[in-house]
């Protein structure tokens, strides 16, 4: 077993990991992740008190569903792509996704962070670590600069602020020729009302960056191409497989504007 030792942010990743063990562990999974529970059942944590459970971990798998998708559509077409995974926690995105070795694969996150990462999953071809904080921007000079860049952020841009996450996209713009940038981000009032998650109260963390426009992101060399809400997250197929208390709160949230733009997942190109 692994002991795990994190504070406020860094905790939040493993609400997410858990999330995703408890649908693997469903008879009819909506992402299927069981790398995810293989770990949560090597790390010494009690995850209990994340205050997840099978209806609150949908929101977390839905969306990662709906991210993998498109990183793998757009991976479909570059197979000699370079994947900047960034604040990758304990996501198993690449295991995923399951790209071919001629995909250069890159997590980026906190040294203690990727170190667990290394003792709890394997190693693969094409799959690299760096151990920094991804505002830490010395990192980008060990990626390569030359081919097609796809730059992927799940839970990342909300603990971002202003400031930092608008020059975190001038810093990738810059330093790669071509590429897209996945990622999901909350509305204002997402970060108003952020007392209202579990994962993120009971850690003690503090969210900062909304977007309430996502075109907002294109002064930055960035150009939309699309924008999910609440009602694009799960297809008809997946709503279905969803627990009844999961179902429901998803439907509502569909009905308010304000609630379905409340979380977002947007696909930009550069």
């Amino acid at each position: 077993m692994e002991k795990v030792r994190f504070t406020k942010e860094k905790e939040t990743m493993l609400g997410t990991l858990y999330g995703r063990a408890l649908d693997a562990r469903r008879a009819d999974p909506v992402l299927g992740d069981t790398a995810a529970d293989e770990a949560v059942r090597r790390i010494e944590y009690d995850f209990s008190r994340l205050g997840v459970n099978q209806d609150t971990a949908m929101s977390v798998v839905i969306r990662a569903r709906a991210m993998d998708e498109l990183a793998k559509a757009w991976l479909d077409r570059h197979p000699d792509a370079v994947v900047l995974h960034l604040g990758c926690g304990m996501d198993t995105r690449v295991f995923r996704l399951d790209p071919p070795a001629t995909v250069a694969w890159f997590d980026i996150d906190y040294p203690d962070v990727i170190a667990l990462r290394e003792r709890i999953y394997p190693a693969r071809p094409g799959y690299a670590t760096i151990g920094s904080s991804v505002i830490d921007f010395a990192w980008l000079e060990r990626v390569p600069a030359d081919r097609p860049t796809l730059i992927v952020a799940e839970g990342l841009t909300m603990y971002l602020t202003s400031a930092t996450g608008t020059e975190l996209v001038r810093r990738l713009v810059g330093r790669f020729p071509s590429g897209r940038l996945i990622w999901d981000f909350f509305s204002t009032l997402g970060i108003k009302i952020q007392f209202l998650n579990p994962v993120v109260r009971r850690a003690n963390a503090k969210l900062h960056w909304g977007i309430d426009d996502p075109h907002e992101l294109e002064r930055y060399g960035l150009r939309l191409l699309s924008c999910l809400d609440a009602t694009g997250w799960a297809s008809p197929e997946v709503a279905a497989r969803l627990p009844a208390g999961s179902r429901l709160a998803l439907r509502a949230s569909t009905l308010v504007p304000a609630l379905r733009r409340m979380g977002r997942i947007g696909e930009w190109e550069f």
